[in-house]
């Protein structure tokens, strides 16, 4: 398997002391150009670097192929999970997305409760997919 990660079309973004990074990345050992089949990955950092402990809860994506196709993903935590943070602490994940294009862009935001129940939407800026 060989995976290249694209540093360059990464993103990060900070939302009230929550500072979200991604790195994408291409398989080309699970895509079919040819088919009209491209797989990305994602690398997901969350740092909770404000002074609460927060919780994520749930998350969006717009998602957007090179032919302008959008697409709209929610759901409630992320692989799975619902990480608690404590000031200082990170939470690390990785997922896919396939296209039909060779290139595309993904954004949105996660939705975190604070201890004391109030809640802030986390913003994940736009990064891009690209498959060369």
């Amino acid at each position: 398997m060989t995976t290249s990660t694209l540093k360059s079309l990464g993103s990060e973004a900070v939302t009230q002391g929550i500072r979200i990074r991604v790195q994408p990345g291409y398989r080309d050992s699970h895509s079919d150009p040819e088919g009209g089949r491209f797989l990305f990955t994602y690398h997901i950092t969350i740092v909770n670097e404000s002074d609460c402990r927060v919780r994520l809860r749930s998350r969006a994506w717009i998602v957007v192929d090179a032919d302008g196709q959008r697409h709209e993903v929610n759901g409630p935590g992320v692989v799975g999970q619902h990480p608690s943070l404590a000031p200082g602490e990170q939470f690390e994940y990785s997922s896919y997305c396939p296209l039909s294009t060779s290139w595309g862009t993904m954004e949105g935001h996660f939705d975190f409760e604070r201890e004391d129940g109030s809640t802030l939407e986390a913003q994940i800026a736009r990064f891009y997919f690209a498959s060369t």
